[in-house]
C-alpha cells in the first residue's frame, strides 16, 4: 500500500482484484477502474463493492485485448492473473501478449506505473515480455522455497514504469 499511497488514478485489470480495489477505495482513492471481459463477473464486482458502500467505482465489462470504452489515461495499472490468462490461450499467445502490452502502454500515463503479479513467468521472462516500451524499476519480494540447493518462487511481482 505505501507505494500505491501517491498514485492516483488508479485502473486494475481482472474481477478477482475487486478486493484490493475496494481496499484502496475505502483508503480515500478516487478514480478507480476495474475492468473485465466478463460481464458476470463485473455484475459480481458491483454487487460486492455496494455491499461495502464504497460505490461509486468504475466498473466496466471490456476486452483489453481489443476495442474497448475509451478509457482515459491511468497512473498506474495493476495486474493479477490477466497476462497470465492471455499467455496461456492456445489461440495465439505471442499476438495476445503483443496486444496487452500495446493496450497498457496506450492507458498508462508517461512514466505510468504497472504492477504485474505473475505465477507462469520468472521475472527474466517478463522483463523481456515488456523491454518494449516499459523499464523495469523493482522487483517485490514474494515468498520463496527451496528444493534441491535451489531457491525459487511460485509467483514474480515486478514495478515497471511506461517509457515516454
Amino acid at each position: 500500500m505505501r507505494l500505491l499511497s501517491w498514485l492516483q488514478p488508479c485502473w486494475i485489470l481482472g474481477q478477482e482484484m475487486v478486493d484490493f480495489l475496494i481496499e484502496l477505495a475505502k483508503s480515500g482513492f478516487t478514480n478507480l477502474t476495474l475492468i473485465d471481459n466478463s460481464s458476470t463477473a463485473v455484475e459480481l464486482a458491483k454487487a460486492i463493492a455496494e455491499k461495502e458502500e464504497v460505490m461509486p467505482l468504475k466498473l466496466q465489462v471490456a476486452d483489453f485485448l481489443h476495442s474497448f470504452p475509451k478509457l482515459s489515461q491511468y497512473d498506474i495499472c495493476i495486474d493479477k492473473g490477466t497476462f497470465d490468462a492471455i499467455s496461456l490461450s492456445p489461440d495465439q499467445p505471442a499476438e495476445k501478449q503483443s496486444s496487452y502490452r500495446q493496450a497498457l502502454h496506450s492507458v498508462l500515463k508517461d512514466g505510468g506505473l504497472f504492477l504485474i503479479t505473475c505465477c507462469n513467468w520468472t521475472k527474466e521472462e517478463l522483463v523481456s515480455h515488456f523491454s518494449e516500451g516499459f523499464e523495469m524499476l523493482q522487483e517485490l519480494p514474494t515468498p520463496k522455497f527451496q528444493f534441491g540447493g535451489k531457491v525459487g518462487s511460485t509467483v514474480t511481482a515486478l514495478v515497471f514504469k511506461r517509457k515516454e
